[in-house]
């Protein structure tokens, strides 16, 4: 994992994301781009130096986080983009190259009812970059359990495994894979990509509503220290599809959660 964004939102604790990442980032020699994200409305922007303004108060929060991290050998690098996040993003990857995404559940949500705030869940509905959601005061530690869920064994393109693989092998960790039957699964679904299968030499199948559902069911027994799931229109976070937001009523997990991107669903 070479390169690392950290969207940085208005959260006082924002800095403890960026330390986490950074922690993380040590770990894989990473270089790690920090970036927030403003806009300006058309009738905004006719107005003297509001953009220029609306930038110099960016600056000034990215420097009020990064001085209260402890950088260590990490290489941080601010990435600014003005406009929407999400095509931002992907200037950024298409310019930089982003193995990861490493967010807070809610960048720029106060809400506390929310897993996934707006901005935070359109990141992970729509960008196909790997994601790791880093729950509120979560100090890094090395992912030894790790509880990969799925309702389809179909993967197109087993470098959707690669930000897994590259964990498992600084961590030497311990991969479960749990397989959740839902209403409506095919025999397709039930073929097992042998990448998937080859991380792993446990297998779990269950039967549930929905593959979260299946999630709470077998956790406590796993005890991981890290959930991966995949993105899919019609899989583990399939409620980002009707709205940007996730309640906590909905999905909630004490633990970071691996998001890896399933391309062309």
């Amino acid at each position: 994992m070479k390169n690392i964004l950290v969207p940085i939102g208005a959260s006082e604790r924002a800095h403890k994301t960026l330390q986490y990442a950074v922690d993380f980032a040590t770990e894989f020699g990473s270089n790690i781009y920090i970036m927030e994200v403003f806009s300006v409305s058309p009738s905004a922007s006719s107005l003297a130096n509001i953009s220029e303004k609306l930038s110099e108060k960016s600056k000034e929060h990215i420097k009020g986080v990064l001085d209260q991290v402890d950088a260590k050998n990490v290489i941080i690098k601010i990435a600014t983009y003005k406009g929407d996040i999400v095509n931002g993003l992907k200037d950024i990857d298409k310019d930089l190259g982003i193995d990861l995404i490493i967010m807070a559940p809610r960048s720029n949500d106060i809400q506390e009812e929310l897993y996934l705030g707006n901005t935070s869940g359109k990141i992970v509905k729509q960008t196909d970059i790997p994601t790791l959601i880093v729950p509120k005061g979560t100090v890094y530690k090395p992912f030894k359990t790790i509880l990969t869920a799925f309702k389809s064994g179909v993967l197109k393109d087993k470098s959707i495994l690669n930000p897994l693989k590259e964990i498992k092998k600084k961590f030497d960790s311990k991969i479960s894979l749990l397989f959740v039957k839902t209403p409506g699964y095919t025999k397709d679904d039930l073929k097992i990509n042998m990448s998937l299968m080859g991380l792993s030499s446990e297998l779990t199948q269950s039967e549930n509503p929905s593959t979260y559902l299946g999630v709470l069911q077998h956790f406590e027994a796993k005890h991981p220290d890290l959930l991966c799931v995949f993105r899919r229109k019609r899989g583990f976070f399939k409620k980002l599809w009707e709205k940007n937001t996730i309640p906590k009523s909905e999905f909630y997990a004490a633990v970071p959660v691996l998001v890896l991107s399933v391309k062309k669903d």
